[in-house]
């Protein structure tokens, strides 16, 4: 009886294995050429966004001298030089900071809201020497709880809403909807809690001289605190 010669499952001739990882070499030597331009175009976008936030911090690095306030300033008061400080604040061209060197041109104008110490001034919160501004005048109302929002303050800025009244008897006049209702936009100069002795606390407003009649025949005004630079 004739042996069939047993053969092994794998071949483990050295040769033959030296030629398969022959003829894998060419192939990975193939991949890692394919890489290389990938390899560059990381580096190159890595190198950009590090250049791009080192100028970005360069830039917020940059600081100027401004004028900011010292001491409270009223509504209407004359700014003085005792009143203005030197800070210095990020070179931001939008915020509209004043800068030092204009102090001069400060000097004398008034503040068109009441001036907290540690605001920047921008052009925005200083007005003409003489107070109200031109086409703006100063009201006072006297308003019981319910008719303006707890904590209102000098600064804020308010929507009034006023009811007509009839010219005989002073009361809202009715409408098929309801009452007619105006709305007038004002910023507040001062809140007096003492009030007129009666229960009422006085709100001192700045508005449009063009509101004044209509502010002046209300029969009923109500406040509500609007969005800094809000309508």
């Amino acid at each position: 009886m004739t042996q069939a010669a047993a053969r092994p499952l794998v071949d483990l001739d050295p040769r033959s294995a030296g030629a398969t990882r022959g003829e894998r070499g060419p192939w990975r030597t193939r991949r890692r050429r394919r890489r290389v331009p990938y390899l560059a175009l990381g580096g190159l976008l890595v190198v950009v966004c590090v250049l791009g936030f080192a100028a970005a911090t360069v830039r917020l690095g940059q600081r100027v001298a401004v004028l900011a306030v010292a001491q409270p300033v009223a509504a209407g008061q004359r700014i003085e030089a005792a009143d203005l400080t030197q800070v210095s604040a990020a070179d931001d061209p939008s915020l509209g900071l004043i800068p030092v060197a204009q102090a001069s041109a400060v000097v004398g104008r008034t503040a068109v809201v009441p001036l907290l110490p540690g605001t920047l001034l921008t052009r925005s919160l200083i007005g003409d020497a003489a107070f109200p501004p031109a086409g703006k005048v100063v009201a006072s109302l006297a308003v019981k709880p319910g008719q303006y929002p707890q904590g209102l303050a000098a600064g804020a800025r308010v929507a009034v809403f006023l009811s007509a009244a009839n010219a005989t008897g002073g009361t809202p006049t009715s409408t098929g909807a309801g009452t007619t209702t105006t709305r007038l936009s004002a910023v507040v100069l001062g809140v007096d809690p003492r009030g007129d002795g009666q229960g009422s606390t006085v709100v001192t407003l700045l508005l449009d001289a063009s509101d004044a009649g209509r502010l002046a025949g209300a029969g009923g005004v109500v406040l509500m605190q609007t969005a800094p630079g809000g309508d």
